[in-house]
C-alpha cells in the first residue's frame, strides 16, 4: 500500500523460485545441488576503475565479501558486479550502494534482479567433474580457484559461474559453485545439472521456505 508520498510501505515481496526441484537422485550428501534462487540479487554497473569499483572491492573475475554484512560481491563483467545477500539485507545494502553512487562522477546503475534470476549451488568434490560435462572452461584450481568467477556457456546457456567454497554452509572444505542465470532458464539449467550429477550420486535440495 502506498503512503502519502506514493512510496510502497507494505511488507517486502516474497522471492519465489522458478525451479521445481523434482528429485533426480538421492545420494549420500557428498555431492549436493541446492536451489538458492530466493537469495537477493543486485546488479551494479559503473566505471571499471571509479569510486564505485573501489567501494565494491573486487574486480572482473573475482569475488569479495568486504562490501556490507554477509554480501557476496561478484565481479561478473567489465564494469559490472552482482551482489548476493539475504533478501532482508537488500534495503540496507541498496542504501549503501546509493551512497557510493552519489560519490561517483560517472553513471552508476543499481537494479534489483532478485525476481528475474535463478540461482543454484553445486557442492562436492565431484562438482567440477559434473560441470565439466556441461561447460568447456577448465575448472582446475589454477584457473578457477576459490573466489573465481566467469560467465560462459553451461549446457548451451549463458550462465554466471562463481566458485564460493566459503559460502557452502556445512560443506567443509569441498568445492562449491554458484550457477546464476535468467529466471526463465532456471528449470532447464537445474535439470541439466541434476542429470549430469546422477552418476556421481547427486542429492537435490529444494529452496528454503
Amino acid at each position: 500500500m502506498p503512503d502519502t508520498t506514493g512510496n510502497y510501505t507494505g511488507p517486502p515481496p516474497v522471492a519465489r523460485s522458478p525451479i521445481t526441484t523434482v528429485a533426480a537422485g538421492r545420494g549420500d550428501g557428498a555431492l549436493t545441488l541446492t536451489d538458492e534462487s530466493s537469495y537477493g540479487k543486485l546488479l551494479v554497473r559503473a566505471a571499471a576503475t571509479g569510486p564505485m569499483a573501489t567501494a565494491l572491492g573486487t574486480r572482473f573475475g573475482r569475488t569479495s565479501r568486504d562490501a556490507g554484512d554477509e554480501a557476496l560481491v561478484v565481479g561478473s563483467g567489465p564494469g559490472e558486479w552482482l551482489l548476493l545477500a539475504d533478501v532482508a539485507e537488500l534495503p540496507k545494502l541498496t542504501e549503501w550502494l546509493e551512497q557510493q553512487a552519489e560519490a561517483d562522477p560517472d553513471l552508476v546503475s543499481i537494479v534489483d534482479a532478485t525476481h528475474g534470476r535463478a540461482m543454484m549451488r553445486l557442492t562436492g568434490h565431484a562438482a567440477a567433474d559434473v560441470l565439466a560435462k556441461l561447460c568447456a572452461v577448465d575448472l582446475s584450481d589454477t584457473f578457477v580457484p576459490d573466489g573465481g568467477a566467469f560467465r560462459s556457456s553451461v549446457t548451451k546457456l549463458v550462465t554466471d559461474v562463481v566458485r564460493d567454497d566459503a559460502g557452502g554452509a556445512s560443506t567443509g572444505d569441498r568445492p562449491s559453485y554458484l550457477l546464476h542465470c535468467e529466471r526463465s532458464s532456471g528449470q532447464y539449467l537445474w535439470e541439466a545439472v541434476a542429470d549430469a550429477g546422477l552418476e556421481y550420486g547427486l542429492t537435490t535440495t529444494a529452496a528454503p521456505t
